[in-house]
C-alpha cells in the first residue's frame, strides 16, 4: 500500500486516521520500529559485566545487558518455551535470566543453559543451540548511546544517524563524561506517539501552551523575554526523518563567544572544544533547538536529557525520560540539573503537563467521523524559506515554521511505504534542497 496517500508534503496536510488507526498503528511496528536504530541503553548505566536494563523497541520488550565479552548484547525478553518474560526488574546486575513459568534459563549471551528436566523429561529430544532468545539483528554505539536494530538489512548505525543525528547526539556529549541518574521517569498520555514526536519541533505553541509555567517563574532561564526565539530559527533535516528545530546563534554570535573577554552564555560553553565543534560543524554548532532521532528519540535541554516516545496502541504513547549529569560534577551542580529537569518536563514537568493535554486533545480530535474528514494542517512557512549551503552545512535560518514537522510526517510515509530495507535506501525522500 502506498503511504503517501496519507501525507500532502506540497500542502502540510496529514491524514488524521494515522493517528488513531490501528491497522496503522501494527505496520508501524513492523516496518518503522522493527526496522530502525533505536536507542536502547547509554553505556553509563550498563558498566559492569551482568549489568541489564530493559526497554522496548516497538511492541517487543528487550535486555540491553553487558555479556561476558563486556560488549552489549540486545535480547528479546520472551522465553523460547512459552514466550513469558525472563526478567521483570527494570535494571540490576544478574547472571542468568530465569524464566518464572517453567525454570529455562539464559546466559549472558541469550544462550539457553538450563531447562529442567532436560534428560527426564525431554530425553535427549530438545536442541538447546537452536533455543536462546532471540536478539537484535545489529547492535551498535555511537558517544556512548547504544542502539540496536532487529532488521539485518538496514544500514549501519552511522551512516543511518547521518550529520543530523550526530550532532543531536553530541549536545549531550558536549558535556564530557556523563552518566543517567537512576530512576527513568515514565508516565502514560493520552495520545498518539507522532504527535509527541512532531510537537518537539513546535516553536509556535510556547508563548501560548507554557504562559503559566513561565510566569512560575521555577526557571530563571524564562526570564529572558525572548527566550524561545521565534524570529531567530533554525531548522535542519536529516536523512530518514531526523531533524533539529529551533533556536539559534548566528555566526557573529558565535565569533563573539570565542573572544577571550566574552560574556560567554553558559549554554555554548562547552562547545569550545575544537574537537567536539569540528565534529558537530559550523552550523550544527549553532544550533540552540530540539533534535530528534527518527522514529521517537528527543535530545533536549541543551543535552541534558531525552526522551523516547514509546507507542502502547494508537491512542497511548508512554515516555521515558533520561537524565544526565557529567560523571565528576559536584552535588549541587547534580541537584540544580535534576531539579531543572524535572521541574520542567516528565510526570512533575510543568512544560510537558501542558504538551500532554494538548497531544490528548489532538488524538480525541481524530476519532470522530466529521473531524476525520479535516486533515492536520502543517503549512507554516510552506515555499517561504530557501535551504541553506553556503560551505556549511544544509539548513533553514527563518522565523518559527513547521518544516521539522512535514519532514517527520515525510519520513514516516517513506517508511510505511518501503517494504524492506533496500527499497526504503533507494526510494527515501532526499534531504530537501532550494526552496522548502
Amino acid at each position: 500500500m502506498d503511504y503517501q496517500q496519507y501525507v500532502d508534503f506540497d500542502k502540510g496536510l496529514v491524514d488524521r486516521r494515522i493517528f488513531t488507526d490501528q491497522e496503522i498503528f501494527d505496520l508501524e511496528m513492523e516496518r518503522i520500529f522493527a526496522r530502525a536504530w533505536n536507542f536502547v541503553v547509554h553505556e553509563s548505566q550498563i558498566p559492569n559485566v551482568g549489568d541489564y536494563f530493559m526497554n522496548q523497541i516497538g511492541s517487543d520488550r528487550v535486555i540491553a545487558v553487558r555479556n561476558k565479552q563486556k560488549e552489549v548484547s540486545v535480547l528479546v525478553n520472551s522465553c523460547t518455551h512459552r514466550g513469558n518474560a525472563v526478567c521483570r526488574a527494570e535494571q540490576g546486575n544478574t547472571r542468568t535470566f530465569l524464566c518464572p513459568y517453567h525454570g529455562w534459563s539464559f546466559g549472558l549471551d541469550g544462550a539457553l543453559v538450563g531447562v529442567p528436566g532436560l534428560k527426564d523429561f525431554y530425553r535427549g529430544g530438545l536442541d538447546k543451540e537452536k533455543l536462546g532468545l532471540d536478539q537484535a539483528a545489529q547492535v551498535a554505539s555511537y558517544k556512548g548511546f547504544v542502539f540496536a536494530t532487529m532488521d539485518p538489512d538496514a544500514v549501519p548505525l552511522e551512516e543511518y544517524l547521518g550529520d543530523v543525528g550526530r550532532v543531536g547526539l553530541s549536545l549531550v556529549a558536549q558535556h564530557g563524561d556523563v552518566e543517567v541518574v537512576d530512576g527513568i521517569q515514565k508516565n502514560v498520555v493520552g495520545c498518539n506517539w507522532k504527535l509527541a514526536v512532531d510537537n518537539l519541533y513546535d516553536w509556535y505553541h510556547p508563548p501560548i501552551s507554557h504562559k503559566s509555567g513561565v510566569l512560575s517563574d521555577y526557571a530563571p532561564v524564562f526570564r529572558d523575554p525572548d527566550v524561545f526565539k521565534p524570529h531567530k530559527q533554525m531548522v535542519m533535516l536529516g536523512e530518514y526523518g531526523h531533524g533539529i528545530g529551533g533556536p539559534h546563534w548566528t555566526a557573529d554570535e558565535v565569533e563573539q563567544f570565542m573572544q577571550p573577554d566574552a560574556e560567554l552564555d553558559p549554554r555554548f560553553a562547552p562547545r569550545l572544544d575544537p574537537a567536539l565543534s569540528s565534529e558537530m560543524g559550523e552550523v550544527g554548532i549553532r544550533s540552540n533547538g530540539h533534535p530528534n532521532l527518527f522514529p521517537n528519540l528527543w535530545v533536549t535541554l541543551g543535552g541534558m536529557q531525552v526522551c523516547l516516545r514509546i507507542p502502547k496502541d494508537p491512542l497511548h504513547t508512554e515516555l521515558w525520560w533520561f537524565t544526565f549529569v557529567p560523571k565528576d560534577a559536584p552535588d549541587e551542580i547534580r541537584k540544580m540539573i535534576v531539579g531543572l529537569t524535572t521541574h520542567t518536563f516528565g510526570p512533575a514537568g510543568l512544560i510537558e503537563q501542558d504538551d500532554g493535554e494538548n497531544w490528548e486533545g489532538c488524538t480525541r480530535g481524530s476519532l470522530g467521523v466529521v473531524n476525520r474528514r479535516r486533515r492536520h494542517h502543517m503549512a507554516m512557512g510552506l515555499g517561504k524559506d530557501e535551504v541553506l549551503e553556503d560551505g556549511g552545512q544544509a539548513r533553514v535560518e527563518t522565523v518559527v515554521n513547521e518544516h521539522g514537522q512535514r519532514w517527520t510526517y515525510q519520513a514516516w510515509a517513506d517508511w510505511m511505504s518501503a517494504k524492506d530495507w533496500p527499497e526504503l535506501k533507494a526510494q527515501h525522500t532526499p534531504v530537501p534542497r532550494g526552496t522548502i
